[in-house]
């Protein structure tokens, strides 16, 4: 399946979703959050603090400042790699998928809103 959309509409789902994302009641996220998260669900594991700063070209403590945020939220959890200790691996909880599949779903709803 293909989607066609002008650059206005493009824009005007993504403002929509972020309306509707900073009036709800879940928490607010940072772009770069965003994309970590996404990074994390959508890619297959293991993910490092390593491997996602190279992916998002930037430095390894920026990856850990949004992982404290998103760690505190509950959207993934942290661990030691049990085969490399310098290894932090990331995993997925089951709030961060529930965060993620709502994402998703208030995107085809606020597209499915769009003027054609």
């Amino acid at each position: 399946m293909s989607v066609h959309l002008r650059p206005s509409q493009a824009l005007r789902l993504w403002q929509q979703v972020l309306l509707s994302e900073v009036r709800d009641d879940a928490p607010d996220l940072t772009v770069r959050q965003a994309a970590i998260l996404l990074t994390i669900y959508l890619d297959p594991p293991p993910h490092t603090v390593r491997g996602l700063a190279a992916k998002l070209n930037v430095t390894k403590p920026v990856i850990t400042r949004a992982l404290d945020t998103m760690g505190a939220l509950k959207l993934v959890s942290r661990h030691r790699d049990e085969l490399d200790k310098r290894n932090v691996l990331i995993k997925r909880t089951v709030e961060g998928a529930l965060y993620v599949e709502r994402l998703g779903d208030a995107i085809i709803a606020k597209a499915m809103e769009l003027p054609l």
